[in-house]
């Protein structure tokens, strides 16, 4: 069997020439000058080959021969232990020798100082071959690199500028552990009633007169919960009162250690009170915790706990995208070389007009997500680098540190209007393609023994955990509206160049690239069109004078953008088609060979985003004045 990463031509071009490493290395390796490290890019990027191909055959020889066994023996709860099956205690002792847990930690602490990103695309050779297995690799050096990135966000990591390296680490004791594969954590956010409304969390944490944090509360849906270490969120502040903003600020953050191994036994902290049946990912424990006064150490300040949490999210948004390419990618696999052995009318199957039509729509959709990927996880690692260069290392007042600090946003500025659109797309695409390879290979594809119906179980938990895809259009929708209410002369000005360009481009790869967004800025520009419109007469009956007041301060998100809320998801759609075509106009322009992609992407997406521009423009009305009927009648009962 071909290596997964061997196989992928879309993959290696990423590595090989589709990524600026330049900028992203020299910030790696400290400008060059740190001890241990490579004398330049082309070195670096030579051992990122190196450890991708290995990682590719790894999964391909090892891991996926195992999937099915894993998928069968689900791990167990046996004397309020996790007991894992064989399959994966197996894999994971191969991979703890080769050293895989400390990919994107630095030298100092005895990693490989590998940028996230490659540690990230690992994620998708791994989810290629069996996503429970990403995942439980993945909340061992992704906690470890978690500790890491708080240590320097509060401050208790230091750095020797004469030895250009690491001094100490706050929870240093705690990733040596991980890294050597004696242990893993897991990020507990979800309880009971309070799942995408962090604000209505109720674990509490006390701070007692001995000067330690107590908490307690139960969490839920924790993945691999069954490990040692525990990032948690929990109330620190008294509640809100419904308040949802200030409901937020009353949390902060704890690394709960969940048990301490003593010469008499285990001693638990934090209890396993059930392991969850699930539809798929059967390898992967997870966990309903329960603590009772568990000793937590505050990370940070207190208060500070959401935005805590919002510097791992970003980044595990991101690696669900990476996840749904691997699942996307055996999904093509199986499906195309079933098709190409089944034979039906005299030919095989993958000759078929139909047939031969999905597989290029897959194949297309995860070279799109593939390129919206990169993009995000390049801008938000160099944004990452940045700061943390900032906080260790470059003198603070100085024009270099003006530059990297503008760097910075412009870094974050991308990354965020990227993200939440690829874990809607590589979440819902991923469920898609799952469900057509089965449909490709017929009845047999429902049957087990195939395993074309495991990837499906496994995908569909995609567009739900980690922000459901409604979640993300939400936020995406919020942020794209908002930017324009803060610069509308901006937007204008934005609309206007891709009408132009739309009509004028010289290439006309480019007119139908623009074309799609002026159809996507025409969506937008409808939407807080009404929004305003219908605001406005809102407050019509009221004094002119108590316009100003009523219009421009008095917003009601619920109400207001209602029109906005119900399109939310056919506006990510159109702004997603949009993101994905411009980096894919980019990519064609530096690399000609890529212009096929571009207009087999095109191809697909310009009747998506017509349908979805006309949908936003001439639909809802209906909807919206049935659900405002109801509510007010509601209010009319109380």
């Amino acid at each position: 069997m071909a290596g997964f990463y061997r196989d992928n031509e879309d993959l290696r071009f990423y590595i090989e020439r589709g990524i600026d490493w330049a900028p992203l290395i020299e910030l790696a390796e400290d400008g060059y000058r740190a001890p241990g490290g490579f004398a330049n890019a082309g070195e670096a990027v030579a051992f990122y080959q190196e450890t991708l191909s290995m990682i590719g055959d790894f999964a391909a020889e090892e891991v996926a021969p195992r999937s099915a066994r894993i998928d069968r023996d689900p791990p167990r709860l046996v004397d309020g232990e996790a007991v894992q099956p064989q399959g994966l205690v197996e894999l994971m002792e191969k991979i703890k020798a080769l050293e895989l847990h400390g990919m994107s930690l630095p030298r100092e602490l005895g990693g490989m100082n590998c940028p996230l990103i490659v540690s990230t695309i690992a994620s998708e050779l791994f989810a290629r071959a069996d996503v429970s297995v990403m995942a439980h690799h993945g909340f061992h050096g992704g906690i470890a690199l978690a500790m890491l990135l708080y240590s320097i966000r509060e401050g208790s990591t230091t750095y020797d500028k004469e030895k250009h390296q690491m001094s100490s680490t706050r929870f240093q004791k705690q990733i040596g552990e991980i890294m050597r594969g004696e242990a893993w954590g897991s990020m507990d956010i979800t309880e009971p009633n309070a799942g995408s409304d962090m604000a209505a969390l109720r674990t509490k944490a006390e701070l007692g007169s001995d000067g330690v944090w107590r908490i307690s509360g139960q969490k839920i849906l924790i993945t691999s919960g069954h490990g040692k270490y525990h990032f948690v969120v929990a109330r620190t502040e008294p509640d809100a009162g419904g308040d949802a903003q200030a409901g937020l600020n009353g949390l902060s953050l704890f690394l709960v250690p969940a048990y301490e191994d003593t010469p008499t036994g285990r001693k638990r902290f934090v209890k396993i009170e059930r392991l969850e049946e699930k539809l798929g990912n059967h390898g992967s424990a997870t966990c309903a915790l329960s603590f009772d006064e568990a000793p937590g150490e505050l990370v940070g300040k207190r208060g500070e706990g959401f935005h805590f949490m919002l510097l791992l999210m970003n980044g595990a948004r991101l690696s669900v995208g990476f996840e749904a390419l691997g699942v996307g990618e055996a999904a093509l696999a199986l499906a195309s070389a079933y098709a190409a052995e089944r034979r039906s009318m005299g030919k095989p199957i993958d000759r078929h007009e139909m047939i031969a039509d999905y597989l290029d729509e897959m194949r297309t959709d995860l070279q799109g997500i593939r390129a919206l990927a990169m993009y995000g996880a390049f801008h938000e690692e160099m944004a990452q680098r940045l700061f943390r260069a900032l906080t260790l290392y470059v003198e603070p007042g100085t024009m270099e540190a003006e530059r990297m600090r503008r760097e910075m946003k412009g870094h974050q500025q991308k990354a965020r209007r990227v993200t939440p659109l690829l874990k809607y797309v590589a979440g819902e695409k991923g469920v898609e393609m799952a469900r057509r390879a089965i449909q490709i290979h017929g009845g047999v594809g429902y049957m087990a023994e195939y395993g074309v119906e495991k990837l499906l179980r496994d995908a569909i938990v995609m567009p739900i955990y980690e922000g459901t895809s409604q979640i993300q259009s939400l936020m995406a929708m919020k942020d794209t509206l908002g930017g324009i209410m803060k610069n509308p002369q901006g937007f204008v000005t934005q609309m206007a160049q891709a009408r132009w360009r739309s009509l004028s481009a010289r290439d006309p790869l480019e007119r139908r690239v623009a074309k799609i967004a002026s159809l996507s800025f025409g969506a937008q520009q409808h939407l807080l069109s009404r929004t305003a419109a219908d605001k406005l007469r809102s407050v019509s009956h009221e004094p002119l004078k108590d316009w100003p007041q009523k219009f421009l301060k008095n917003w009601d998100p619920k109400r207001d953008f209602s029109l906005a809320l119900l399109h939310a998801e056919r506006l990510t759609r159109i702004l997603t088609d949009q993101a994905t075509a411009e980096i894919l106009l980019e990519q064609a322009q530096k690399f000609p060979e890529r212009r096929e992609l571009l207009e087999r992407f095109l191809e697909r997406a310009e009747p998506r985003a017509r349908a979805m521009h006309e949908e936003i423009l001439t639909t809802g009305d209906r909807l919206l004045s049935r659900l405002h009927g109801s509510e007010a009648a509601e209010k009319k009962a109380e």
